[in-house]
């Protein structure tokens, strides 16, 4: 029962950190583990500690993207580059030039030369 209790205690404490404590204390805990060091009783705490810490961004991770959600109207959708280059930039109608499929340019195809045709 005590364990419980300490257990109960270490994820309050964990979720009473920032985002970027909680990485930053895991980044520690795996340097730790990395080094072998740690006895095995030790190794266990800290993964138990660590396995907290990960469950504790995870959480507040998925409560920030929620309120991202909410603050764009659930109208998340992917970013167009092409849009947003002309988008509210007022110059003219969006056509940079290039070919846009119609044969209504001076080449023939047949390599630029118009007067070779004639």
């Amino acid at each position: 029962m005590v364990k419980k209790a300490a257990t109960a205690g270490a994820v309050e404490q964990a979720s009473a950190l920032s985002y970027e404590q909680a990485v930053e204390e895991l980044e520690q805990l795996v340097a730790k583990m990395e080094g072998g060091t740690l006895a095995l009783e030790e190794s266990l705490a800290a993964y138990k500690r660590g396995a907290e810490l990960v469950a504790h961004c995870r959480k507040v991770l998925a409560d920030v993207q929620q309120q991202v959600s909410v603050l764009e109207g659930e109208l998340l959708k992917p970013f167009d580059a092409r849009g947003a280059r002309g988008a509210g930039s007022g110059q003219g109608d969006g056509d940079d030039g290039g070919d846009d499929g119609d044969d209504d340019d001076d080449d023939d195809d047949n390599g630029g030369d118009d007067d070779a045709a004639r």
